[in-house]
């Protein structure tokens, strides 16, 4: 009797791989949608920084610009040399003490004390008018005669860049109204400068002269 031989059968079951994964390219098109919004949002934050940052910048130098011009005007204007003749321009036959004011449709001069840097200074006229487009300072020695020299031939300083307007007006007293025509003769109480640069208004810029009435 033949042997029983023993018929082992061995099924292979196919082993399933690991399932990889990966971006789709709807995926990957979103992922790159939304870092462009952010960066063009940084951008966008950092240039509205800047800009501001240029505005603050611009701003506070108009206002330091306002402060130094209106601080030095009012010193000089304050600093009025009044003299026993009052009556207007005078060539004072050399009276130190005279007084000086002189008014024209852009520039006012008067007569004052003001120190221009250490052991420089004294007794000037000195004249702040419209040039062009500028606010310009001129000042000088008073001359034995008391009448000023050519403006133009004398020292100055732009105290103004880019000037669109500029105008004078006057008061009798503390009470009176503002008015721009004005007997030199006189003395007003209060002058006003009303300016106009690089297409803004600066604050009315009023003083007032010592012995004014």
């Amino acid at each position: 009797m033949m042997g029983l031989h023993r018929l082992t059968v061995i099924t292979q079951v196919p082993v399933r791989p690991g399932r990889q994964y990966g971006f789709t390219l709807v995926e990957v098109m979103v992922a790159l949608t939304i870092l462009s919004l952010v960066m063009l949002a940084t951008v966008t934050g950092l240039r509205t920084l800047a800009n501001t940052q240029a505005a603050i910048e611009r701003m506070t130098d108009r206002v330091d610009e306002v402060r130094t011009v209106s601080g030095f005007l009012r010193d000089a204007m304050e600093s009025s040399i009044i003299g026993s003749n009052t009556s207007g321009l005078s060539i004072g036959g050399g009276r130190s003490g005279a007084t000086f004011f002189e008014i024209n449709r852009d520039s006012l001069a008067w007569k004052s004390t003001v120190l221009f840097g250490e052991g420089f200074g004294g007794s000037h006229l000195m004249r702040v008018g419209r040039e062009e487009d500028r606010l310009v300072l001129r000042w000088q020695e008073p001359t034995r005669s008391g009448i000023p020299v050519d403006w133009n031939s004398v020292a100055s300083r732009t105290l103004v860049n880019d000037l669109d307007e500029f105008r004078l007006s006057f008061r009798a007293d503390f009470a009176s109204p503002w008015t721009e025509d004005w007997d030199s003769r006189r003395l007003p109480a209060l002058v006003r400068l009303q300016v106009r640069a690089a297409g803004r208004y600066w604050p009315d810029l009023i003083f007032s002269l010592r012995g004014g009435r």
